[in-house]
């Protein structure tokens, strides 16, 4: 019986289409483009390849194309009689997930991998800050992930793609020593990784290491098809740490010809929240507004997010607002959320809400308000999703608004509080204070 790279058999007798499916799921993992081509392949070789139907499927959802994705999961479906009880799991999982049923899917998921935890594909959905574990909007997300991952250590070894992944958990909890040499390792044996570099990229922010992240994506992105879905995010992280080094001029050019570009290959909500952040974060820093930037993200975000339903998502069309002074639209917003947060269908409550008011609140120059609410939610920052680098933005603001109103040392213990590793948060303020 054919296998997969993870020793797995599957449901076809050509080793054709074996062979291609194999590469579609290395380039889903590594986050290259091309994983559309290879299921094709794979399905012009046995078109009753239903793994391969639902790897389609896939890629379809990571390229936004939810057309494609659902008449590609309809196939696979049509064929789940005739699987194995794994593949007849494997296509359970990715049902849940593609009708927009995280809670369920994730609870399919850690049932499915305890008895087949090589199952890379379905195990990729919940190992990164962004996947099921990582979105799912609880108290404690981070341990978790970290918890859950370790526990497949075994399984996989110093496997590339689970290290890079395990690696990025670690560092996101302050185990940096514990990361780096899984991280080098995963790049050693396999450089073309965008997940990999995206881990390093995160390792540097978390340890400071701004120039040495600036050094390591100006090498590794050239390496990176334009095509890839991590493009944009990654050219995010080089224009962050330009920011940090003061190189406004540097991120602008990356915001406008990467992660804000008209062929931006990543998701929807990828190009808004890094064009967003990167623009408040510039102001916070002390650069004059972009006005027509936000005006055009503003019509972005009513175009293609209309409806909340994801956290970290959310706060960014709300920031979006509260930059652009639509308070209207915040507030509309803001509403649709906690009507879904009342009906027990938002899984981190009220955070969004308080969090997207206080920036409307810091945007109108209401400090005092905006001090409030983010004190409120502070402790519980990592439900808001995302990384900690991504919800820096929020502690970033806080100190703007401590500054703003006078409030030094409260700027001061809010800086020493800071988890140990990023040098600090670029926010502009009078010389004797932290920035």
């Amino acid at each position: 019986m054919l296998t997969d790279r993870y020793g797995l058999p599957l449901s076809t007798t050509s080793a054709v289409a074996r062979d291609a499916y194999v590469e579609g799921v290395d380039l889903l993992l590594t986050v290259y483009p091309g994983a559309t081509a290879a299921f094709d392949r794979a399905l012009a070789a046995d078109p009753d390849f239903a793994l391969a139907h639902v790897g389609k499927a896939r890629a379809a959802q990571v390229a936004t194309n939810l057309d494609a994705m659902r008449a590609s999961l309809a196939t696979a479906l049509s064929h789940v009689e005739s699987v194995s009880a794994r593949e007849r799991s494997h296509i359970g999982v990715f049902r849940h997930l593609f009708s927009g049923q995280p809670v369920e899917a994730l609870a399919a998921l850690r049932v499915h991998v305890k008895t087949w935890p090589r199952d890379v594909l379905i195990l990729s959905l919940a190992a990164n800050q962004g996947g099921l574990i990582g979105m799912c909007g609880l108290p404690g997300r981070e341990q978790d992930l970290v918890d859950f991952l370790g526990g497949f250590a075994p399984h996989y070894g110093e496997e590339w793609w689970f290290e890079a992944h395990y690696a990025m958990a670690l560092s996101e909890i302050g185990r940096h020593a514990e990361a780096r040499p899984l991280i080098e390792r995963s790049l050693g044996r396999f450089k073309r990784n965008a997940y990999g570099a995206h881990a390093f990229a995160h390792l540097c922010y978390e340890t400071g290491e701004r120039d040495a992240g600036i050094a390591f994506l100006r090498d590794w992105l050239p390496l990176y098809d334009r095509g890839g879905s991590l493009f944009g995010h990654l050219n995010w992280h080089l224009g962050l740490f330009e920011l940090h080094a003061g190189n406004l001029e540097g991120g602008l050019r990356l915001y406008n010809e990467a992660f804000c570009a008209d062929d931006h290959r990543g998701a929807v909500h990828q190009k808004l929240s890094d064009s967003a952040a990167f623009l408040w974060r510039a102001e916070l820093a002390g650069h004059p507004r972009e006005s027509a930037r936000w005006a055009r993200l503003k019509d972005y975000a009513r175009e293609k997010l209309p409806r909340p339903g994801m956290s970290l998502a959310d706060w960014h069309v709300g920031l979006t607002y509260a930059a652009t002074g639509d308070e209207a639209a915040l507030e509309s917003w803001v509403r649709a959320i906690e009507a879904l947060a009342d009906a027990g269908r938002y899984p981190s409550g009220g955070l969004i809400p308080a969090v997207t008011r206080a920036f409307a609140a810091h945007q109108r120059g209401d400090h005092e308000t905006a001090i409030e609410l983010i004190e409120a939610m502070l402790p519980e920052r990592e439900r808001i999703g995302g990384s900690r680098a991504q919800g820096d933005l929020v502690e970033a603001t806080l100190l703007k608004s401590y500054l703003a109103t006078g409030r030094v040392a409260e700027a001061r213990r809010l800086v020493e509080r800071r988890r140990t590793g990023p040098a600090g948060l670029p926010v502009a303020g009078p010389d004797s204070a932290p920035a």
